[in-house]
């Protein structure tokens, strides 16, 4: 369902300290701006079968949000390629395409046709999406007096509602008390047991021992090991 083919990753981090868009613009064209090269990823290759979910762990800044985002072609690679067959739904930044100033009730819909579905199908949709979120108290509130777990919540009961082909899970199932992240938890291996294929980052290991049948570890941009969950969980925790 998924291959990664000699995947490279570049950023440009600037080196100076600029403190306006004014005085960015003139270094800019000044040529007075320097940077230095920043390598997120560099030469990863993989692949995933379909109804298999793996999962992605290593250390803050190792390059598992950036995999996941070209993955879910929010960006493109340097160098290398990804190919992915059939749909996705990436869980990467939970209430990203919200508008702040609408209520719940209006971002369920906005966020439908988002994704390609029309109204009455939202309409079919918005109990179950304001029953696992657990918000109907709050439906016709403005999300901007929401907090930032009740967003993603909202956000993950959108995201799910539907059954992807290929469901892409960033660091999401922290949002809400414990309660909450077991539906999450739930909701994911119902998916996975539709015959999904499930990519999966997390700093818990409980989670990606419990979701996941095999692993990839990366750190400092390249893998480190790959296997199956509970032997790269394991040299992982050792580390």
């Amino acid at each position: 369902m998924v291959e990664v083919d000699g995947v490279s990753m570049l950023f440009n981090r600037s080196k100076e300290q600029v403190d306006n868009l004014k005085e960015y613009l003139v270094r800019v064209f000044q040529r007075k701006l320097f940077f230095e090269e920043f390598w997120a990823l560099r030469d990863i290759s993989f692949n995933i079968k379909r109804g298999e979910s793996i999962g992605i762990v290593g250390l803050n800044g190792s390059g598992k949000s950036t995999l996941l985002k070209i993955i879910a072609r929010v960006m493109k690679p340097t160098n290398g390629e990804v190919r992915v067959f059939g749909s996705v739904a990436p869980l990467i930044e939970l209430g990203a395409g919200f508008d702040m100033d609408l209520s719940a009730r209006e971002n369920i819909f906005l966020n439908g046709a988002v994704l390609g579905l029309n109204r009455s199908e939202m309409r079919r949709r918005f109990d179950s999406i304001m029953d696992f979120s657990e918000l109907w108290d709050f439906v016709d509130v403005p999300i901007k007096n929401f907090s930032s777990g009740m967003i993603a919540r909202l956000g993950f009961a959108i995201a799910t509602s539907s059954r992807p082909d290929i469901l892409i899970v960033d660091e999401i199932l922290g949002v809400g008390d414990f309660k909450f992240q077991k539906k999450c938890e739930d909701r994911i291996s119902e998916i996975i047991g539709t015959g999904a294929t499930v990519i999966f980052v997390s700093h818990s290991i409980e989670q990606v021992l419990d979701l996941c049948q095999r692993a990839v570890w990366i750190k400092n941009g390249r893998i480190v090991m790959m296997g199956s969950a509970k032997e790269v969980c394991g040299a992982y925790n050792n580390s």
